[in-house]
């Protein structure tokens, strides 16, 4: 990889990690003196904020009502869906039983938080406030980020449904999703010097202690994910066909993989993926579908992530993860971001912010979960990007039975070597 190509697929992040960690060697030298940047990390959190709201909305919204009819092939579509959600829902199931085995311990705390103790009280009360809101001029605040994804969603269905008579607002709609897109795009030119200001304040503030945090949670979201990596898929090509789709799964593996680490994007990934699908023997028809529509749609990484990105926030304002609607909140959060990540760029940082305000922490803890985020993207992408080929062996298995790698047509080179 030449130094244009490996700049272009990883300059965003060394750019970052830089910008943090000058501003945590400033934070040590100059302790309190530090707090004068502050303003700095403030105006780049509030520039975030300011584009998250329109930005989830017309990326969604143009996303769902640009929705191609001929893709509704209902056996294929619910066996995508449920293999999608399935898998991601195992992901975040997996981490939220390996966080509660290895506890995050926190070495320095941020200051306390209300946060979730407000949505305990009422079940049922709360799904009513984190899905809906009473006045539409709410859905512009970020602490309703949910209720703004139901708008969306619903937008985008309805210009489905309005036909060729919504063809200018469909435009409408995709005209603002680049236009955010490239909004988006200048904020980020900030974040090195935005994230490097808040993290020498904060260990101005809170001392290097923070740090120890964060390496806990960076490890035990890289030990999950290569557990989910190596055992998980094989369980999965092993369901789908048992030893030989194992084999096969793994021998065709190699390339994709090596893509999704040296380009840290799935979307990258799915021209390579395509054609190591059809050399695992998954029919084209269905690889040609799943593939594509994985690459921003299925992302079990992003939701390993989440889990322990929410389980970092609760242990930095020094607050336990319990009770059900807790549970099935990061649950569903993480399924949720597993979606939105990939229709949105940058969609880590959206996923952050929506984490937030879902729970009703403080924007402070933002900065911390971009940084965990920033440094472990490409064993998430790993994930994110190869668990494409075996969900698509598992489709294969529900929708053509038991003999799906002989009854393949096409793609059917020997995949397990045999």
């Amino acid at each position: 990889m030449d130094n244009n190509r490996f700049w272009s697929h990883y300059g965003n992040t060394i750019s970052i990690l830089a910008g943090i960690l000058l501003g945590c060697i400033l934070g040590v030298l100059f302790k309190d003196r530090i707090l004068v940047i502050e303003p700095v990390g403030d105006l780049f959190l509030n520039l975030l904020f300011t584009v998250v709201v329109p930005l989830v909305f017309f990326c969604i919204a143009s996303a769902i009502a640009r929705i191609d009819a001929t893709m509704s092939v209902r056996r294929l579509v619910s066996a995508t869906v449920a293999v999608f959600i399935g898998t991601v829902l195992v992901a975040a199931l997996l981490t939220l039983v390996a966080s509660w085995c290895w506890p995050l311990h926190p070495e320095a705390l941020l200051p306390g938080n209300k946060g979730v103790q407000e949505i305990h009280s009422n079940p049922g009360q709360a799904i009513t406030q984190l899905l809906t809101v009473p006045e539409f001029y709410l859905l512009l605040s970020r602490k309703s980020m949910l209720a703004l994804i139901v708008f969306s969603v619903g937008t985008g269905i309805a210009t489905l449904r309005a036909g060729d008579k919504a063809k200018s607002f469909r435009a409408f709609l995709d005209s603002g999703s680049e236009v955010m897109k490239q909004l988006l795009n200048l904020v980020m030119y900030l974040a090195p010097v935005g994230l490097g200001a808040y993290f020498a304040c904060q260990v101005g503030k809170w001392g290097g202690g923070l740090l120890g945090t964060y390496g806990q949670s960076i490890g035990l979201l890289t030990g999950v994910s290569l557990f989910y990596y190596v055992v998980l898929f094989s369980g999965y090509a092993l369901i789908a066909g048992g030893k030989k789709a194992l084999r096969a799964y793994w021998k065709n593996n190699i390339l994709p993989s090596a893509t999704a680490i040296g380009t840290s994007s799935s979307i990258a990934t799915i021209p390579v993926n395509l054609e190591s699908g059809l050399k695992m023997g998954i029919p084209s028809y269905i690889a040609n579908v799943v593939i594509p529509l994985g690459g921003p749609l299925h992302k079990e990484g992003s939701a390993i992530a989440s889990v322990v990105k929410i389980f970092l926030m609760f242990t930095l304002f020094h607050q336990s993860l319990s009770g059900p609607v807790s549970i099935l909140l990061v649950i569903g959060v993480s399924l949720l971001i597993s979606v939105v990540e990939g229709g949105i760029p940058n969609g880590g940082y959206i996923g952050e912010i929506l984490t937030v305000s879902v729970f009703g922490f403080s924007p402070a803890v933002i900065p911390p979960l971009i940084l965990v985020g920033t440094v472990t993207d490409t064993i998430s992408t790993l994930v994110n990007a190869t668990g494409d080929t075996v969900s698509a062996m598992l489709i294969a298995r529900l929708v053509q039975g038991k003999q799906w790698m002989e009854t393949a047509r096409e793609g059917v080179t020997d995949g397990a070597g045999q």
